[in-house]
């Protein structure tokens, strides 16, 4: 912005300057950027409070404009029962990084639910079969359905299958993925048998143990692992990650937080046992699937750069249509 206004971007202005379609584009260059150098991030901060943590991150991005972002988000598991607040709130900035200026001011909850199963889809489109047919959902938060709406944005899903630890929230996102998306979907206990049969599994709970392993995996499966985005979660055993092919969004970064933080903790595999980075597999840099038989893991635990990417599109595109509201902080 001119005249030094900043724009700010509600939860509602993104929703309406943002389709499903734009977020895949936005991470399909994120990850180029990184693979080009067109991009960089820092290494994440975490806080911790008693009852939850904070997470910043930042990226510098380029595409035909250069961008900083800096994002702070809170992640309260329990708020939505104790307090009725959101599990995750929080705010990015995205400025200049030409001049420094601060542009802009977006809703975090929103980039971060997108871009996060964008991320995933983005794997999948290259990891995962392309005759993939059913989709197993292991934790039915909002995370979950957003994966549903890109995913199915690329592969012709007939039967979407939902899991939670508590199967009243499996039941009422199953209803709605039937209603909304007009998809079959249904609402299992069964986790070992659902598991046998689908083709992508999505990982999406606050766990702090494993409860998926490579005996209830089918030969071929793409397993999608975005829990473990601090230091104490884990979804995935680590006999899994040693049995299958493992492709991360930053070694470095899942080396601390990751699923595979736990596995190298462990002691069940090395650092040398991932084999590539995203980035490298959406330049082809380096093959993802070598066979229809191995099972392949994305370990995600979102990168700054990703903020970047929509955060820049969603920027643009309310300067050119005058959606957002105006501030002035330096007054």
């Amino acid at each position: 912005m001119s005249g030094g206004h900043q724009l700010m971007l509600s939860r509602t202005d993104l929703a309406t300057l943002m389709t499903t379609r734009d977020y895949f584009v936005a991470a399909e260059d994120a990850f180029r950027a990184l693979a080009e150098g067109r991009a960089s991030t820092a290494a994440p901060m975490h806080m911790e409070t008693a009852r939850g943590v904070f997470h910043a991150k930042g990226s510098l991005y380029r595409n035909q404009r250069g961008y900083v972002t800096l994002k702070l988000n809170a992640n309260f598991p329990g708020n939505p029962e104790r307090t009725g607040l959101p599990t995750i709130q929080g705010a990015i900035l995205l400025c200049d990084a030409d001049n420094g200026a601060l542009l802009c001011i977006l809703d975090s909850a929103e980039v971060t639910l997108r871009r996060t199963a964008a991320a995933s889809a983005l794997a999948a489109r290259h990891l995962a079969p392309a005759d993939a047919s059913t989709l197993l959902l292991c934790g039915c938060g909002v995370q979950a359905l957003a994966h549903v709406e890109a995913l199915a944005d690329l592969f012709r899903l007939e039967t979407v299958l939902c899991w939670d630890q508590h199967p009243e929230k499996a039941d009422v996102l199953a209803a709605r993925i039937s209603t909304h998306l007009s998809l079959n979907s249904q609402s299992v206990v069964d986790l070992a048998t659902a598991a046998q049969s689908a083709q992508i599994i999505v990982t999406c709970t606050t766990s702090t143990a494993p409860f998926l392993g490579p005996e209830h995996v089918q030969p071929g499966a793409f397993i999608a692992a975005i829990g473990a985005d601090n230091p104490h979660k884990n979804e995935l055993a680590a006999a899994l990650l040693a049995r299958a092919a493992l492709i991360c969004d930053s070694i470095s970064q899942c080396e601390t937080m990751g699923d595979l933080h736990q596995a190298l903790a462990a002691g069940a595999i090395v650092r040398n046992r991932v084999r590539a980075e995203l980035s490298e597999i959406v330049t082809g840099a380096t093959p993802g699937r070598l066979s229809g038989e191995e099972i392949v893991v994305f370990d995600s635990t979102g990168l700054a750069v990703q903020d970047a990417a929509a955060a820049s599109i969603a920027y643009e595109r309310a300067v050119r249509t005058g959606r957002g509201s105006l501030c002035a902080l330096h007054d």
